[in-house]
């Protein structure tokens, strides 16, 4: 006992070596597992994988904007001309940032969804999309636990690249799919951590429904509360304008819009539920 005592005060780092020192094994973090893998879907659904995600770019518990890189062979052959000439003019303008000229080109770029991305070893050209996490509802920023839900998606993935598999898109033109980072299915965390709701009139997956009821059993997250508020219905109490209040549409999530024809042939493995 006092031995564990002792050690429980001892910093990580300095732990191992204690550890080490007396040959004893090092204990490794736990690591995050997921349930879900990926399964083979219809012709015309696509994959996407983005460049690293601005938390500032993650709204809420459920949404993100982020990029993707035009040299990926999906998008490099779709960018538009004049998207293409408004690079081109960019790339012989004044390399300082107050360029007028720069900035109007840069502002065509951003009305045509592209957005030149700086790091420190390049220049990327970039498509914006955004994303609606399939199946899932997170609270509102105005409600209780609606930051901490928007937290826990900046937690999982800000600063890294995902891969979104995509069902299709919604009414605002937001696709609509599964989302994994370094391995892990993002709606299975968000669930099973009480982060959000299975969103049960739009989706009718027995694995959602299944791990929203362990967090809720744990009363984990927002289910430490004894009645939170649905957030479709706050949407609809506050005329706020989104897919629960507009109508109740229950394939809207669902109605697969035509695609680029670049994707049509990709061959994508997502997760499907039955």
């Amino acid at each position: 006992m006092l031995v564990a005592t002792a050690l429980g005060r001892i910093q990580g780092a300095n732990l191992e070596g204690v550890l080490a020192y007396y040959g004893f094994p090092i204990p490794m973090p736990p690591v995050v597992t997921t349930e879900h893998h990926p399964a083979s879907l219809p012709d015309g659904q696509f994959v996407l994988k983005t460049l690293p995600i601005y938390a500032k770019c993650i709204g809420d518990g459920d949404g993100f904007t982020a990029y993707v890189d035009t040299a990926d062979p999906t998008e490099s052959a779709n960018v538009p001309q004049e998207v293409r000439e408004a690079v081109n003019a960019m790339s012989q303008t004044p390399k300082h940032r107050n360029s007028q000229q720069k900035s109007v080109l840069q502002s065509k770029l951003n009305k045509a969804g592209y957005r030149i991305i700086y790091t420190s070893k390049d220049e990327i050209l970039a498509r914006q999309y955004r994303f609606r996490l399939r199946g899932i509802d997170a609270q509102e920023m105005g409600m209780q636990y609606g930051k901490e839900s928007q937290n826990a998606l900046v937690n999982l993935i800000a600063g890294k690249s995902v891969m979104v598999y995509v069902y299709g898109q919604d009414q605002y033109d937001r696709c609509v799919g599964d989302i994994y980072c370094d391995g892990v299915f993002i709606q299975e965390q968000m669930l099973k951590e009480g982060h959000a709701w299975h969103y049960k009139i739009y989706d009718k997956c027995k694995e959602f429904a299944k791990w929203e009821m362990k967090a809720r059993d744990a009363r984990r997250g927002l289910w430490a509360s004894d009645n939170p508020e649905k957030p479709w219905d706050w949407k609809r109490k506050h005329n706020v304008r989104n897919e629960a209040s507009d109508n109740l549409d229950k394939t809207w999530e669902w109605r697969r819009k035509p695609h680029n024809a670049r994707h049509q042939n990709t061959p994508i493995q997502v997760t499907l539920c039955t």
